[in-house]
């Protein structure tokens, strides 16, 4: 290139008119040759708003994508919002029915705690009232005993359940009243004893003891033919006992013998049979006297059952004897007796329960005059 460089220079030297022809030259770099500054600043600007513009695209595309994110996410969000407040309105309208249900219990309560109120004020102040009534109760039963009985220890028992209720109370005003119940209860303890059970199990001994009671003739005649077996000898032969039970029989058609009585009954077999249960109904009337505190009939009774044992049954058996040993024991044992006059705790409390009453009433308010 030296040589063409230098050529053109020498020829230039030889003929100045005509300028070397150019050399070769990059596209751009002619194309940059034959733009302005202008253009240049022009070209510049364009391609400064071209990319700006490309970048704001850019940028407004991801803010489009993450708008269209967030609004998926904020659709998502409403959503779940919604679902939660349907769960919340649903909840919420539970616990109002049951905030419903638990008003209504609790004025249901209230009514009842005024009603229970109300009526534990009228109870504590008809206390006092229950309490005099059932004593005047247990008072007059112990009455009744005594009256229609004469049974002792039921209304002894009932006037210790009078005092026990009124201890029970501790009110120092029924002082006077268990003063008047203890002194009537002093007034039974001390009467004598009556043994009804006792004289009742040998009333029935003595019942079971008839039907084997013997008659006078057939003790006797059994005491006989006791003695005839006695006496017979072991080594009799057959003709020997015949004979012996001949001669027995023949002393047997006459026989002289000293009762020590008038006359002896001589009863039939159907007479026998009514006497013994003649002989137990007496002895049951006795039973009933004795309940009844008849103590004229129970001995009556008695009397007569004696007499009928005495008379038609064998005294000189031990079964009789132990009969009419025990008949004479019933009869004088002691049976009806003095019952004391227990009126006077009933009538205290009777005179106590009136002045409550009357003090009761005085304490009421009294209603305005209209």
């Amino acid at each position: 290139m030296s040589e063409q460089t230098l050529q053109p220079d020498n020829d230039r030297q030889e003929t100045l008119p005509e300028p070397p022809p150019p050399a070769h030259k990059n596209p751009a770099a002619a194309t940059l040759a034959r733009i302005s500054l202008t253009q240049m600043t022009l070209a510049v600007l364009v391609v400064i708003f071209l990319w700006q513009w490309f970048d704001g695209h850019r940028a407004i595309g991801d803010m489009q994508q993450q708008l269209a994110k967030k609004l998926a996410e904020l659709d998502g969000a409403s959503k779940a919002n919604q679902v939660l407040l349907a769960q919340s309105q649903g909840e919420v309208r539970e616990l109002s029915a049951k905030l419903a249900a638990l008003e209504a219990r609790y004025a249901e309560a209230q009514n009842q705690r005024a009603a229970l109120e109300a009526l534990y004020n009228d109870l504590s102040v008809s206390r006092d009232e229950t309490a005099l009534a059932e004593v005047e109760q247990m008072l007059l039963i112990a009455g009744q005993q005594l009256q229609l009985s004469a049974n002792v220890k039921a209304a002894l028992i009932a006037m210790q359940s009078a005092d026990t209720r009124l201890q029970r109370m501790d009110r120092p005003s029924f002082n006077g009243l268990r003063k008047a119940i203890g002194q009537d209860m002093d007034k039974l303890r001390a009467l004598p004893g009556v043994d009804t059970t006792g004289i009742n199990l040998q009333i029935d001994t003595l019942i079971a003891a008839v039907d084997e009671l013997p008659l006078v003739y057939q003790q006797r005649v059994a005491k006989k033919e006791e003695a005839a077996q006695a006496a017979a000898p072991n080594d009799e032969t057959a003709w020997q006992k015949l004979l012996r039970e001949i001669w027995q029989d023949v002393k047997q058609l006459v026989r002289m013998e000293d009762t020590g009585k008038a006359e002896i009954p001589l009863l039939p077999p159907n007479q026998e049979f009514f006497l013994r249960e003649n002989l137990k109904l007496r002895l049951l009337s006795a039973r009933l006297a004795l309940l009844s505190r008849d103590e004229d009939g129970f001995r009556h009774e008695l009397k007569t059952a004696q007499q009928w044992t005495a008379r038609y049954f064998d005294g000189k058996s031990n079964e009789v004897v132990r009969v009419l040993a025990g008949m004479k024991k019933i009869a004088a044992a002691p049976v009806s007796i003095e019952l004391p006059d227990v009126s006077p705790s009933l009538q205290a409390v009777r005179n106590y329960r009136l002045m409550h009453e009357h003090a009761a009433e005085r304490s009421l308010p009294r209603k305005p005059a209209q």
